[in-house]
């Protein structure tokens, strides 16, 4: 009996098709889910990393630019006022409102100097708002795709059980087909959550340092600002 049981399971096909065929309707959907989670997750981790990288390149080509020694107002004609680059957009914010505060007389309006830093916090905070975008669904992916898997491994379960009582056998080729599906569904919520997870906490870290780069050139340039008006 052991034999022909053994027989009968390695006849069956328990390929990932296989297995998503031979579940149940909720569990093929719990599984598409977390496939389609997957490749969103994916989709926005490599987009960041180009736009990343990008904006390091930029924001290193825009440094070597602005300390050249090359006067900031030149600098500013050349840019524009409307850059693509960030951190052209954040010193292109910081010039225009320092071209504002002026008077037709050549003399400043009071309180330049916090209208400067202002814009260019709106002009980070902007920036920041966009590096950030779609870091939400990586975190959500990456906390709830675990739990959905589980979800779909109980429904599985509670099947495999109800097909139990149905054989009225517990032997191996009627136990093992519905605990490999049931299976499948925690191994998909794993496979979209762990490089979710990790994706996310590295990206949080380049976004953070990105930021923090913006935030220190912000605070150089009105230094030297600050030098100006105080002359």
């Amino acid at each position: 009996m052991e034999t022909e049981t053994l027989a009968m399971a390695q006849e069956i096909d328990f390929s990932f098709l296989a297995l998503f065929m031979r579940a149940t309707l909720t569990v093929k959907l719990v599984m598409l889910m977390l496939v389609v989670a997957s490749f969103w997750s994916w989709s926005i981790i490599i987009t960041k990393t180009i736009a990343y990288r990008k904006s390091r390149a930029e924001a290193e080509v825009f440094d070597r630019a602005f300390w050249s020694g090359e006067p900031l107002d030149e600098l500013f004609d050349k840019i524009g006022a409307a850059p693509d680059g960030p951190a052209e957009k954040i010193f292109a914010a910081g010039m225009m409102e320092w071209r504002r505060s002026h008077r037709e007389d050549g003399g400043l309006i009071a309180g330049a100097q916090s209208r400067i830093d202002r814009s260019m916090d709106v002009a980070i905070a902007k920036e920041a708002e966009k590096l950030n975008t779609g870091m939400s669904l990586i975190a959500t992916v990456g906390s709830t795709a675990p739990f959905v898997g589980l979800f779909g491994t109980v429904l599985g379960i509670m099947n495999a059980f109800i097909e139990i009582a149905h054989q009225q056998s517990t032997n191996l080729a009627v136990v093992a087909p519905g605990i490999a599906e049931a299976l499948l569904a925690t191994g998909l919520g794993l496979f979209a959550a762990i490089p979710a997870v990790v994706f996310y906490n590295k990206l949080s870290s380049d976004s953070d340092r990105i930021i923090s780069g913006y935030e220190a050139f912000a605070d150089e340039f009105a230094t030297i600002l600050s030098r100006q008006l105080d002359s």
